[in-house]
């Protein structure tokens, strides 16, 4: 009698294939490797996440003082004013030149996260934007120099304003929320090495038991238990898709019209400018 096995490996999980060549019956048996089934994604992925280790500021705080929550402006150009406290914007970050990543030479800022488009960096407690009549979220938080934000409770504001007449539903503030923040834009030179994730939480925590928040990098997840920054290294030339989705503990998304976001950035390692 002669047994032949035959091994292959599919992408998570391993088959045998037995054959009796003494009767006129051949007998196939695929065997799953349970094991490597649950072995985690990440440590299959050429990219890897790493948490970030930061300077902390406890005490520092933000206030917006102008729009006042709730109100309604007529369309045109609108003033946001805020009230920064304990935190210094326009300087650099204590550890900003041993960081190794993208960093503001501008330093330290506000970032402005209006109805969930991409931020805009402020360096001054002021703003101005022509806004058109409808009904507007704005998340505002305290930033470090290399646009990683500060996650501690006083360090945002979450406001909620209208413009002219809508017939937009109110967004209910309530619930839990999550906000993209970074990657953004361009990458270049050695700034691709190490690219910061991070993202805001508001009325959530994440936890192994409870909401995630699903990174989905060039097509690879990542489920992500813990609110803090990440450093994604391993990402190719060229074009990346990052995915973020605010997802309970069965992987459904949690509602909420910022909980699924996606965006594209560009990385170009070697900087031809």
């Amino acid at each position: 009698m002669i047994n032949r096995i035959f091994i292959y490996f599919p992408t998570l999980f391993i088959a045998a294939v037995i054959i009796n060549c003494s009767g006129d019956q051949s007998t196939e048996k695929e065997i799953a490797n349970e094991n490597e089934a649950q072995e985690p994604l990440e440590a299959k992925l050429e990219i890897s996440l790493s948490e970030v280790d930061s300077p902390q500021f406890p005490d520092a705080s933000l206030e917006m003082d102008a729009p006042l929550e709730g109100t309604n402006l007529d369309p045109g150009i609108i003033e946001f004013q805020f009230n920064v406290k304990n935190y210094q914007l326009s300087t650099q970050t204590l550890d900003a030149d041993i960081k190794q990543c993208a960093n503001s030479g501008k330093g330290q800022h506000i970032h402005f996260i209006l109805n969930g488009e991409p931020y805009k960096a402020l360096y001054e407690p002021t703003h101005e934007a022509e806004l058109e009549a409808g009904n507007y979220v704005l998340l505002s938080f305290l930033s470090r120099s290399y646009h990683e934000s500060l996650k501690h409770y006083g360090a945002y504001v979450l406001n909620q304003f209208s413009v002219g007449d809508t017939s937009s539903e109110p967004v209910d503030l309530t619930t839990p929320h999550m906000f993209y923040s970074r990657p953004k834009g361009e990458y270049k030179g050695s700034d691709t090495k190490k690219v910061i994730l991070d993202f805001y939480l508001v009325n959530t925590g994440l936890s192994p038991e409870g909401n995630k928040v699903r990174a989905t990098i060039n097509g690879q997840q990542f489920m992500i238990d813990k609110w803090a920054p990440y450093f994604m290294e391993g990402l190719p030339s060229g074009k990346s898709t990052i995915k973020l989705e605010l997802v309970d503990n069965s992987g459904n998304v949690v509602d909420g019209p910022f909980n699924t976001v996606e965006r594209t950035i560009t990385l170009t390692p070697e900087d031809t400018t």
